[in-house]
């Protein structure tokens, strides 16, 4: 079992134009980006049109750290300075709902932990100290 703690910045409506200022600024490798309109699509949620665009989930490698992005939906709160959360990734889905379990003591679930189109167990909390923390299985690329 691994886990690493990875830096997710979460903007509103922006996070492209981080993406390419980053990867010019720190010399970082683009690994991966789908936005909101190239995800599996919902019937009980449809996507409108001011958020296909967005981005839902990028990723690109400084050095070897990762550095992650999303942009909010349209129309979620924002506000400048609480856009950085921490991802908390584990190659074990046990582990994963074991952090997951640990981290929502005392504190409040964003999002039950779950399986979805990306990961056997995705979940997010905020901690009892006010920490945002997104807890994911990574799927095995082998």
């Amino acid at each position: 079992m691994t886990a690493r703690l990875i830096p997710y910045l979460v903007l509103n409506g922006n996070s492209q134009e981080a993406i390419d200022f980053y990867v010019s600024a720190l010399d970082a490798v683009p690994m991966f980006k789908q936005t909101f309109g190239e995800m599996p699509s919902n019937p009980d949620f449809p996507l409108p049109d001011s958020a296909k665009d967005r981005i839902g989930h990028a990723m690109i490698k400084v050095g070897e750290s990762d550095l992650m992005f999303s942009d909010t939906f349209p129309g979620q709160p924002h506000q400048d300075g609480s856009q950085v959360t921490i991802c908390l990734s584990t190659n074990d889905a046990a582990q994963a709902t074991r952090y997951f379990n640990a981290l929502s003591d005392g504190g409040t679930v964003n999002v039950p932990l779950q399986e979805t189109h990306f990961s056997p167990a995705y979940g997010s909390v905020t901690d009892k100290f006010g920490i945002q923390f997104q807890v994911i299985a990574e799927v095995n690329q082998q």
